[in-house]
């Protein structure tokens, strides 16, 4: 079994490449990229432009520049293995553009410290080099610079190269938002893990009671009238619930806030308050996240136990002298729960858990409404952030489901 675990843990790494590799396929050829945004907004500036040529008050130079700073100089594959961090990237990229008869110019070497290195003015090392027409870079500080003399448009690039991808643990900076896409991340992560971890709670402390209630009372008015309010939950999605309750206990009655996950003034509040402030914004999201899992969850309890009951080991049991109640906690329900435990490993998505309609009608700024504005932001980098996170999680989950279910029951080796 081990060995087994460590093919599905070896088979994460060709898993996430082809799932980032479709995903970054579908970023190069999806029109209103970040590039047609920012040549949209040039071209606005110059009111007298054509809105049929979106690029036309950019040269030819600065749309080659704005086509390096969001990486859209390169082909495809090469493309992605620079995102991926196997192929070095140039950065920190210059056009130097020489006139007739000029042979050489003056550039300009800007060069980011290490962040130990930085001071309260300024961040960079700046150095002074020239540059001939064939590309020969010349000056104090050039150990590290590159060039490539393109003698056709006389002009030379100057760059240097760093490997500085997804293997080097950045994924990348927003076009949008220009702040790095982990640290967005991990800003939203605290949101995620509260309604993922409450959910996950308490759904499975109510509805493991629940379920094994129906079972014992099967067939009764409580098990029918039960029946009745899970299904009409789970029929009713989380999003139109949360219109519901957002304009009729929020925005009639004034029972709840209308939005947000905490007030304005959170920080100046008591601990107590923070606490009762916290909770009066969370229980009208908290009902939308987990009405839907209710009759899934209730319905796998219920049904396990009964097929566990009508088993020959518990009629034994009972024939041995055991109490019905203790043949239903003791050997029933301990099998009856083994189902739950391909569940259990999906508590890491937590982390990036989360519903884009019900955060955008509570006003929540968790990680679907972050993976919601990356995709209509055309915000490719975090896009592809996003996508990382969340497919190494699932993934990880559904691993952990396995352990669990092999864990809880001896009979189950995976080969």
């Amino acid at each position: 079994m081990r060995d087994y675990f460590i093919r599905r843990l070896l088979l994460i790494i060709p898993t996430l490449l082809g799932a980032t590799i479709a995903v970054f396929f579908i970023t190069r050829i999806v029109p209103g990229g970040p590039l047609e945004a920012r040549m949209r907004q040039a071209m606005a500036m110059a009111s007298e432009r054509s809105m049929k040529d979106a690029g036309g008050s950019l040269s030819e130079e600065q749309k080659e520049q704005l086509a390096a700073y969001y990486g859209f100089d390169k082909p495809f594959f090469p493309a992605y293995l620079i995102w991926l961090g196997a192929a070095p990237q140039e950065v920190e990229k210059q056009f130097i553009k020489f006139e007739e008869g000029q042979n050489e110019a003056k550039v300009t070497l800007k060069t980011l410290l290490p962040r130990a290195q930085w001071t309260a003015t300024n961040a960079f090392k700046v150095s002074e080099a020239t540059v001939d027409r064939k590309g020969a870079l010349t000056g104090p500080d050039v150990v590290g610079w590159k060039t490539k003399a393109e003698p056709e448009k006389q002009r030379v690039t100057v760059f240097r190269t760093k490997f500085n991808g997804l293997l080097q643990g950045n994924l990348g900076v927003s076009t949008r938002y220009n702040d790095r896409v982990w640290a967005m991340i991990k800003e939203r992560m605290p949101v995620s893990i509260f309604y993922g971890l409450i959910t996950f709670i308490l759904t499975y402390a109510v509805c493991i009671p629940l379920g094994v209630i129906k079972a014992i009372k099967h067939r009764t008015v409580l098990d029918n009238a039960t029946s009745v309010v899970i299904f009409i939950g789970y029929a009713v999605p989380g999003f139109v619930l949360g219109s519901l309750l957002v304009v009729y206990l929020a925005a009639r009655m004034g029972w709840f806030p209308t939005g947000g996950f905490v007030s304005d003034n959170f920080s100046q509040l008591s601990v107590s308050g923070k606490v009762w402030d916290l909770t009066h914004h969370a229980i009208l999201p908290l009902i939308c996240y987990m009405v839907g899992g209710f009759a899934f969850m209730t319905m796998l309890v219920k049904n396990n136990l009964m097929d566990n009951l009508a088993a020959d080991y518990v009629r034994t049991a009972i024939a041995k002298g055991a109490t019905f109640r203790g043949a239903v906690l003791g050997h029933a329900l301990r099998n009856s729960l083994i189902p739950l435990a391909t569940t259990l490993g999906q508590i890491v998505t937590v982390f990036v858990g989360g519903s884009i309609l019900i955060e955008r009608i509570f006003d929540i700024d968790g990680f679907g409404m972050l993976s919601f504005q990356a995709v209509t932001d055309r915000d490719y980098p975090l896009v592809m952030g996003v996508l990382v996170v969340s497919a190494f999680l699932t993934l990880l989950g559904n691993i952990l489901s396995d352990f669990f279910v092999a864990l809880a029951d001896p009979r189950i080796r995976f080969r």
